[in-house]
Parts: C-alpha cells; sequence; structure tokens
C-alpha cells in the first residue's frame, strides 16, 4: 500500500533554475520509514515538475539541505528543510570520468598549448571549482590521461561582516550619518546596530564629541561637517581583487577588526599526460568471474593497479606513554648491570614498609591521612623473628653506634597491613636475602612498580603512581658515588638539567632531593629522592660493617610528562586521559 494520491504534492512555478513557494506534503503511512516516504514523494514531484517544464531543456531537479525551503516531513520525523536547484541536463554525471565535465576538460585541454587553471575552467564554464577538481581527481585514476599540479595561492578575502561593510560602510562612518544636527542621547545611539563599535572607533577618529552636561543625559554630536569612509573604500578594493593595493598595516588593520581574512587557495594545474586523449572510455577496476566465463575480460581495458598507495592501517593496540618510558628505564638499568627485583606484593606490612626501613611507629607519613590501611586483612603474621627483635631493639634502644628513637616499638603497629607507599619495602626484603647470602657479594638491584599514596590530588600528584628505584650495595660507597649514577643515569634519560637539594628522610643520611627543569611548567620540577642508608637499617639485617647502600627512587608519571610535554599529571593517567594522545604518541628514545 502507497501513499495516498491526495499526498502528491502541488507543481511549482516553471521558472528555470529557481522555484518560490511552499511545497507540502500529507504523510499517511507512519509505519514507512521517512527515507522511503520522501524517497517516493520526491519521485513524483519530480516528475510532475519535469512534465510541466519540457522544453526547457531540463531533466531532472537536484537538492539540497537549506533552511529556505520548508518540507513538512512525518509526524515522527517532525519538519525537513530542502533547497531545490535546478541542474542542466548537459552537465549530468560531472562527477565521473566519462562525465561532460571531464569531456569539457579534456577538449579545453587540446585545444591549448600549455596547461589549464582548475580555478580559471570553472570560472569559464560556469560551475563550482569542486565540480571541476572531482573531474580532473577521475580523469588522474584512469593513468597518464593528464598531469595534475596542485598549486597553493594566499589571497585575502571579505568576512561577512566586511562585505557588509563595504556596502553599507563602516561602523563608524553609520554612526556619524545617524547623528542629526542637534545631535542624539548616547543611550539611543548605543541601542542602533552599529552604535557600540562605531561609537569608540569615532571617537577616536575624532569625527564626533560627547556633552556630558546636555540636559537629557550625555548627548552626542557631530565634531566634523563631512567624512571619508577610508574602511569602506578600502574594503572595495579588495571585493574588486585589488587587495594588493593596500599596504601589511592596512590589511593587518582590517583583519583585526574581523573584516578580512587570508585563505590559501589550492588550484589545480592540468596539462596533457603521455596517454592524452579526448575520447576515453570507463575501464574495470576488478575481474569478475562472469568476465572469465565469457572470455569478454580479453577485450576489456582494464584499470592500473597502484603499488605505491597506502593501504589502511590495521587496528591493533597501542602501548601507553607510561610504558613506552618504563620499558626505557628498564633497558637502562639492565645495560648499567643491575638485577630486578620481585614487587608482586601491592598489600604490605607496616614493618617492611616503615620498621626495616628504620623509620618511627610515630612517623606522621604512618598517620592514615598520609596511607592507605587495610581492614581485611588487616594484620600480616609471617616474620623473621629474629630479625625483628633486632629491628625492635635499635628502634627502643638503640645500638651499632646510634642511640635509636627511645620509645616503647610495638609489633602490633609493625603488623599492620596497607597498600605500599613506596617501592623501597621491596629494596628492604632484597638487601634482607642479601644479608643471608655468605659471603657478601656487591649487589646492584632495580625496580619499576606502583606504589600508592593518600595524596591531593593536584597537576603533579596522583594518589596512585609509580616508582622507580636503584639500589647499589658495596663497600665504602660515599656521596659521592651516588651524585656520579645519578648523573649517568639521568644522562640516560636525556635529563641533563639537574639540581640537587639536601633533604631528610628516616632511613637515609646524608639525603638529596633530586630536580629537574620542566620547560612546559617552566619552573623546577622533583623527579627524584636520594640518600645513603643509615646502618641502624643495615646491620640490622645482618650484611657487614663497612658495607654502603646508596639509593635513589623516582617517580615513573614525572620524566614521562617532561619527555611528552604533558604539564597535567591527570591527562597522562585516568578517566581524563585521552585515548587519541595514547595513539599518536611517538616511540619513545630516551636521548643520550
Amino acid at each position: 500500500m502507497g501513499p495516498a494520491a491526495s499526498a502528491r504534492p502541488s507543481r511549482p512555478s516553471s521558472r528555470s533554475g529557481s522555484m518560490t513557494g511552499r511545497v507540502r506534503f500529507q504523510w499517511m503511512i507512519p509505519h514507512f520509514s521517512y527515507k522511503e516516504i520522501w524517497e517516493q514523494k520526491a519521485k513524483h514531484f519530480f516528475q510532475d515538475h519535469t512534465e510541466s517544464n519540457r522544453g526547457g531543456g531540463s531533466k531532472w531537479w537536484g537538492f539540497v539541505p537549506h533552511s529556505r525551503w520548508r518540507i513538512p516531513g512525518p509526524r515522527f520525523s517532525g519538519l525537513r528543510s530542502f533547497r531545490f536547484r535546478h541542474v542542466p541536463s548537459h552537465l549530468h554525471g560531472a562527477d565521473m570520468a566519462d562525465g561532460p565535465v571531464a569531456q569539457l576538460l579534456l577538449q579545453r585541454l587540446a585545444s591549448c598549448d600549455g596547461g589549464l587553471d582548475s580555478l580559471e575552467l570553472s570560472s569559464a564554464l560556469g560551475l563550482e571549482h569542486q565540480v571541476v577538481v572531482g573531474a580532473v581527481k577521475s580523469l588522474q585514476a584512469l593513468g597518464e590521461v593528464i598531469e595534475a599540479e596542485l598549486r597553493s595561492t594566499q589571497r585575502w578575502e571579505l568576512t561577512p561582516e566586511g562585505q557588509e561593510t563595504a556596502q553599507d560602510g563602516s561602523h563608524e562612518a553609520r554612526v556619524f550619518h545617524s547623528l542629526p544636527p542637534e545631535g542624539l542621547v548616547q543611550s539611543e545611539l548605543m541601542r542602533l546596530p552599529s552604535g557600540k563599535v562605531g561609537f569608540s572607533k569615532a571617537m577616536s577618529n575624532k569625527w564626533i564629541r560627547i556633552d556630558k552636561n546636555a540636559p537629557g543625559g550625555p548627548r552626542v554630536f557631530r565634531a566634523v561637517d563631512n567624512v571619508e569612509d577610508l574602511v569602506q573604500a578600502k574594503l572595495q578594493l579588495v571585493q574588486d581583487g585589488e587587495a594588493e593595493r593596500l599596504s601589511e598595516k592596512e590589511r593587518n588593520e582590517l583583519k583585526k577588526r574581523k573584516l578580512l581574512s587570508e585563505v590559501t587557495l589550492k588550484t589545480y594545474w592540468v596539462s596533457k599526460g603521455s596517454a592524452f586523449s579526448t575520447s576515453i572510455s570507463k575501464q574495470e577496476a576488478e575481474l569478475s568471474p562472469e568476465m572469465i566465463s565469457s572470455g569478454s575480460w580479453r577485450d576489456v581495458k582494464f584499470k592500473a593497479y597502484n603499488f605505491s598507495s597506502k593501504g589502511v592501517l590495521p587496528e591493533g593496540g597501542h602501548l601507553h606513554p607510561l610504558m613506552k618510558v618504563r620499558t626505557q628505564f628498564r633497558q637502562i638499568f639492565l645495560e648499567m648491570g643491575f638485577t630486578e627485583m620481585p614487587t608482586d606484593n601491592f598489600i604490605e606490612s607496616s614493618f617492611w614498609n616503615f620498621d626495616a626501613l628504620f623509620q618511627p611507629q610515630q612517623h606522621p607519613a604512618r598517620d592514615q591521612h598520609d596511607t592507605f590501611f587495610l581492614k581485611d586483612p588487616a594484620e600480616a603474621l609471617d616474620f623473621p623473628m629474629d630479625y625483628v627483635e633486632r629491628v625492635k631493639r635499635t628502634h627502643s634502644r638503640g645500638g651499632y653506634g646510634s642511640q635509636g628513637y627511645k620509645y616503647d616499638w610495638k609489633l602490633e603497629e609493625a603488623q599492620k597491613n596497607l597498600l605500599r607507599t613506596h617501592t623501597t619495602a621491596a629494596s628492604a626484603r632484597a638487601l634482607y636475602r642479601l644479608a643471608q647470602q655468605k659471603p657478601f657479594s656487591p649487589a646492584k638491584y632495580f625496580s619499576i612498580d606502583r606504589v600508592f599514596r593518600n595524596e591531593t590530588l593536584d597537576a603533579t600528584h596522583l594518589a596512585e603512581f609509580h616508582q622507580i628505584e636503584g639500589v647499589v650495595a658495596d663497600y665504602d660507597l660515599t656521596l659521592g658515588h651516588l651524585m656520579g649514577i645519578l648523573k649517568e643515569f639521568f644522562t640516560k634519560l636525556g635529563i641533563t638539567h639537574l639540581r640537587f637539594k639536601p633533604a631528610y628522610n628516616p632511613y637515609t643520611e646524608p639525603s638529596m632531593e633530586v630536580f629537574s627543569y620542566h620547560q612546559g611548567l617552566k619552573k623546577w620540577v622533583e623527579v627524584g629522592n636520594s640518600g645513603v642508608f643509615r646502618p641502624e637499617m643495615l646491620l640490622p639485617m645482618g650484611l657487614p660493617e663497612g658495607v654502603s647502600v646508596i639509593a635513589w627512587g623516582l617517580s615513573l608519571e614525572r620524566p614521562t610528562m617532561i619527555k611528552y610535554g604533558i604539564n597535567n599529571i591527570r591527562e597522562l593517567v585516568g578517566h581524563k586521559v585521552n585515548l587519541q594522545m595514547v595513539y599518536d604518541s611517538p616511540l619513545c628514545r630516551l636521548d643520550t
């Protein structure tokens, strides 16, 4: 069942190339799709109009969305708007290589000695430039029929406001001409369409004056008898294609007022190719089974394969910038002879996270405002008790040349489980295992893994981040060794602008903070912490006297931000990350 006959549209006037009035469709079948109903209605409309316009050289009417011609769609689809445009019959198929535009281009090319400009050709044919460009690209696809060189030129064009100004005059001139001899109250002047902009410009040109003591409020008067609207004159020069007569300063002033804009015009210079011919036929792109069975493929001309064209990139996973930089960090550690420590326990006991590092149980870092404690399981039970006793004694009474912290150390506090606040807990476990190996042998360890802190979020801090840690254990290591290895390490990262600042850590003495200059933030940003582990931490483990351990740690996120020019850490990690950034980020190569 189709649309009822009463739904047929009334015929528009038969003026060639235009249409007036409104066309109303009454949609009767709501279960039809909007597209199906529109196609049927449009078919009836175009057939009727063609009959009423016979003899005018028209075959059909094209349509594009526009706000002038409003055609009500189905009740469930709302109002639809279209503009009807007459399409001359001799331009049908303009987008095909064998269409009339392509044929006209070839004929004109055959009759000239050099070549043709696509913009000039579109003007000569009375067509849009894009139609000619489409014909050029279609002919290019045929092979060596034509040669087309893309050219770019800069030119100045009037903005919509500039076109209005060129026609009606500048805002300041309109304000001047709107003033009667007796003047105008300023509040009324400001309500005019050009009042606000024109008033300030006319005042700066000294075309008008204002009497603030006039009866009824400030009043604006003409200050001169006549004015010359130079802005309108300049814009008319541009409109006439004589923009070069304006100085660069004049063009920039008009551009600043948004009356003029500089546009890039891309055109093609078309010339004859090695296989040029005015008679062309469509080339087949595929070999079909029918061609093979009938043998017609022998007489068909096939389109040449373009082996240099790029195919569609296959979909695939992408490494996050953090993972790229992590890989480079790991490679640097391995090149420097380090061994990777196991860091597979995000949940750690307070003993290994704090107490083993000679960090007192009343330290502020162990407060809930800085650390995430677990409710279930709330406590750890498995400890090397002889080592625990040595740690307790060092905290409570001192030893190894230290007086300790002089407080009542409690095992219950050390048993509390938490999300580890640093990977130094893994370093403590590794050094304890090293101390159990007899005889002692020097070692270099590293780790890169996630840690958790109850931080206030800002541009450079997160509650969850990655920490990189390096540890070197050997006899008689000093602060000089630490600074040397830090310089070598960060140089391999491509970070050469370093500063060291004295700091305090409970488990290192001396201690240093490492800063690097961030070009994006324009300030020095802390990238790491370092120091020499205290004897109160090392000797209870069982390491020999004379063994020193130098260590440093840094976040993975901040060097990544510096390397990729990211100013806010929340754009690198978290729910605000732009996935396109992950796809587009280049391969990370840390300069050496």
